[in-house]
């Protein structure tokens, strides 16, 4: 059965609000884009600004957080009613949709496997491309198609801003990376660009009835045979509840939302609901670091491509999506949408000089005077590939059975 959790309503107080994050720590850079993140010709001041930052934020983090960018939350609230009205379609109608030899269809909970052990559970809706041939649920979900495909318009031309910027940041021509991202869902023959819906749904201990069963407590009389009793826990009573906390430690490991992964693209933008879990290692740092939910906000990851790209100085963002620890929070379903993005198919991927000082750079500057870039490895000793080959191998490990 569906629950929608905070899906298409009023927000509910988030799981998050009462544990430390790197949000309520002050630990995750946060990047105003001026209401400039939907706009075909941005204000130039804004992308300079913007690239500087987003370069410190990904070098230093592997991810921040964007406020003001643009895109309308009631746009976000309504697609994640559209992916709930998907899930509860009958199976052999949802099935009609499921993902095939690409990327693009709907994913059944457990198919995916990203940490190579632990099945994913949740609902995924891949949108590879907005042509009209495009296979969406149109007909079961009449406004599906119009309403996803201009949300995802949105994110593209936010992801084109933040390109810009990105090559600002690094010190490269303005148009260097928008180049190599020129078919962004134009369809898989030309770019693994993907806009992704997503569902978790709540766990639930199923007896059969998919009911939550309430335990019962019978209280009976009992005579104690000494004047005072005994509160003492007995020793087989402790190591009996430690079995069972082991047990259902590692039943909750095996039923994870998402396993331990980076993206492989070159970068991804996030938007979730308050329900949160989506935890992340920071770089250099080993323990896992619970995010937090900003209202309005899109988070940002750096992507393997971009990690690749930059010779490791800007390094992909290692995260995971947890299952909450109060048994309360377990019964709600979490919604997100992720925009992944990668370069055009037949890009190689080159690691370019980065910049050496911290002088700003602007618009103006690096159109009129492209600088003269060494290459920073050397081509004969190491083998280059294209985004296509990239992300193909990673699907390979992805839905490995």
């Amino acid at each position: 059965m569906l629950k929608s959790g905070n899906g298409g309503g009023a927000g509910k107080p988030g799981s998050e609000e009462k544990m430390d994050t790197l949000l309520s720590t002050s630990q995750i850079p946060i990047i105003d884009l001026a209401h400039c993140g939907t706009e075909e010709c941005p204000i130039r001041s804004v992308v300079n600004r913007v690239g500087g930052q987003l370069f410190r934020a990904l070098s230093e983090k592997g991810v921040a957080l964007l406020v003001n960018h643009g895109i309308p939350e009631e746009k976000i609230k309504m697609a994640y009613s559209h992916l709930d009205d998907f899930c509860k379609l009958p199976d052999d109608t949802k099935e009609m949709y499921l993902r095939k030899t690409g990327n693009h269809g709907y994913i059944k909970p457990g198919q995916e496997r990203f940490d190579g052990v632990s099945k994913d559970i949740r609902h995924t809706f891949n949108i590879c491309t907005l042509k009209p041939e495009a296979p969406l649920p149109e007909e079961p979900l009449p406004g599906f198609r119009e309403h996803i495909s201009d949300l995802a318009t949105d994110f593209q031309r936010l992801s084109s801003l933040l390109l810009q910027a990105l090559a600002i940041g690094l010190e490269q021509p303005t148009k260097y990376f928008l180049e190599k991202h020129s078919h962004i869902l134009d369809g898989e023959s030309e770019n693994q660009s993907t806009f992704r819906l997503l569902y978790y749904p709540p766990l639930i201990e199923d007896d059969g009835k998919n009911e939550l069963q309430r335990g019962t407590c019978k209280y009976s009389q009992q005579r104690c045979a000494k004047d005072e009793i005994d509160l003492s826990i007995p020793e087989d009573y402790r190591k009996k509840r430690a079995e069972e906390e082991e047990e259902r430690r590692e039943d909750d490991e095996k039923r994870t939302r998402c396993g331990a992964h980076c993206d492989y693209g070159t970068f991804t933008l996030l938007v979730q609901d308050s329900e949160g879990g989506l935890e992340v290692k920071l770089p250099g740092v080993d323990k896992w670091k619970r995010v937090g939910h900003l209202p309005g906000a899109i988070l940002i990851n750096a992507g393997e491509l971009l990690s690749t790209w930059t010779n490791d100085k800007i390094t992909a963002l290692l995260h995971r999506v947890v299952i909450p620890e109060e048994e309360a929070l377990k019964t709600r379903g979490r919604h997100s949408i992720a925009f992944f993005v990668h370069p055009d198919n037949c890009i190689d991927i080159e690691p370019f000089e980065l910049p050496t000082s911290s002088s700003s750079n602007s618009l103006d500057s690096m159109d009129k005077k492209p600088k003269n870039r060494k290459k920073s490895f050397k081509t004969a000793k190491t083998k280059i590939y294209n985004a296509y080959q990239h992300v193909q191998r990673r699907f390979k490990e992805t839905y490995a059975s």
